[in-house]
């Protein structure tokens, strides 16, 4: 048995983050800062980098979905694969790497730091050896070529498919 099949926080979490890809925006962020305040900043690590993961895609302002983002990549350098694996054994934390400096240059961009968003988006190229083949590795190494593409381009534009774009609050 995993703790996947005991942990309160991440069965939480995987409801809210449905929420959220439902349109509920306001209220998946609502119940992720709510679970937030659990572990906080010295909680446990795999709830902190997943947290901050999810909580960035809910915000239309990149600003605030930079401070998660970041706070997902900090937690993410403190994760270790044993802990990770207690949640699922199949999983290592080279695999976050992709997505995570993906959003990062994804924020950077919308922010009009292209140089920043050029250095995560090469981060994120380094790191697409680790996805997994099949629809998720083939989907974040798509998104990160088309991220590239809208830095290239100076495009400080927010994609439709980000989770908070729908945001009624101007939170996306």
């Amino acid at each position: 048995m995993t703790d996947a099949d005991t942990d309160h926080t991440m069965r939480e979490l995987t409801e809210a983050v449905a929420l959220g890809r439902s349109g509920e925006t306001d209220l998946a962020r609502d119940r992720l800062l709510a679970l937030w305040a659990t572990p906080g900043v010295q909680g446990d690590v795999l709830h902190r980098c997943t947290l901050a993961h999810h909580l960035a895609d809910l915000y239309s302002d990149p600003a605030e979905s930079l401070a998660w983002d970041v706070r997902a990549l900090d937690a993410a350098d403190a994760l270790t694969d044993r802990r990770l694996q207690t949640h699922h054994p199949e999983l290592s934390v080279t695999g976050f790497y992709p997505s995570l400096h993906l959003n990062l240059a994804d924020d950077h961009r919308r922010l009009g730091s292209f140089d920043s968003a050029r250095r995560h988006i090469d981060a994120a190229r380094r790191a697409a050896d680790d996805l997994p083949q099949g629809h998720y590795g083939t989907m974040i190494r798509q998104l990160i070529d088309d991220i590239a593409v809208a830095v290239e381009h100076r495009d400080m534009t927010a994609r439709d498919s980000h989770p908070g774009v729908s945001g009624a609050d101007g939170h996306r």
